[in-house]
């Protein structure tokens, strides 16, 4: 199963000409994405790798190709434009990887995906995984920058606001012999599209997930609307860590929303409410895979 992704995952990479979309879209390609279009204004009619057809706009090559997921690579200025593109030509899923996207500019967009089917992920986000079966990763799919070798498939879930976090429990999974099933990378900003309820959500609906990993961070509160979420609704193991312990309050650290601003937003307000709603929290990064085993049973 998986959530969100997988084998059948038709993905289109907006900016597939810059150097950084260019190298991460040739990436998916090698880990078995199916990689179907790019998109970058003005370079219609030409092909990635001689092999990926590029469009000038995104209507056109979800109109040739049916892409349903669209990874966004391009510059800041550009990328709230890019995400409604990619809205109004209807594709299902926008993972949004640009970092540095103005609030403003994500306010709007926030507004207009009001009542859209479409989903966003991100911005500021390493993307997601759903690991595939072997070398050639057969059955997987890649959207965004994260390190596809690490990923090894199985039932485990991951959810995470940092991508180096996120990295860091995929490894450590598969070092103890335990795979994943979905990767969601939700970024770090202040506004975002998919939370970490929304991804509980799904990965309890999901039959192939057994447990959980919840990775936060300090500022805003919704790894405490998750964690109250999961007391209520979700049976299956969760493990958490919450970064920023020792962050200096009134201070941004790394992502725009780790700032805090309330008497819920700061770590140790956070570890306490998981533990009360029955996850395990993981005092240091070092231990989130072998955190979640113990309270898995493993």
């Amino acid at each position: 199963m998986a959530i969100l992704i997988d084998e059948n995952t038709k993905v289109l990479v907006q900016g597939i000409t810059g150097s950084f979309g260019a190298r991460h879209a040739k990436l998916s390609l090698e880990y078995g994405t199916q990689v179907v279009a790019g998109v970058t204004p003005g370079k219609g009619g030409q092909k990635f790798e001689n092999v990926v057809p590029i469009f000038d706009t995104v209507g056109d090559a979800v109109k040739e190709t049916g892409a349903n997921a669209s990874a966004i690579f391009v510059p800041p200025a550009f990328a709230a434009d890019a995400i409604l593109e990619a809205a109004d030509a209807g594709v299902d899923l926008i993972v949004c990887i640009t970092e540095g996207i103005p609030v403003m500019d994500m306010m709007r967009v926030k507004a207009m995906l009001q009542g859209s089917k479409c989903r966003l992920v991100g911005p500021n986000c390493p993307g997601l995984v759903t690991p595939g079966l072997g070398e050639k990763s057969h059955g997987g799919c890649r959207i965004g920058i994260a390190p596809g070798y690490i990923h090894k498939r199985g039932n485990v879930g991951v959810v995470s606001r940092s991508g180096t976090l996120t990295y860091e429990a995929v490894w450590q999974l598969t070092q103890l012999g335990y795979g994943q099933s979905t990767c969601v990378g939700i970024g770090g900003d202040p506004i975002n599209g998919t939370n970490h309820q929304e991804v509980l959500e799904m990965f309890n609906n999901d039959p192939e997930t057994e447990a959980i990993i919840m990775i936060g961070e300090i500022g805003g509160t919704a790894e405490v609307e998750a964690a109250r979420w999961a007391k209520e609704h979700c049976k299956k193991p969760i493990a958490g860590f919450i970064a920023g312990a020792t962050a200096p309050p009134g201070r941004r650290m790394g992502h725009a929303g780790a700032i805090v601003g309330g008497e819920e937003d700061t770590a140790q307000a956070k570890k306490k409410i998981l533990a009360e709603c029955g996850i395990a929290v993981a005092e240091t990064p070092s231990v989130m895979a072998k955190t979640l085993l113990e309270r898995w049973g493993k």
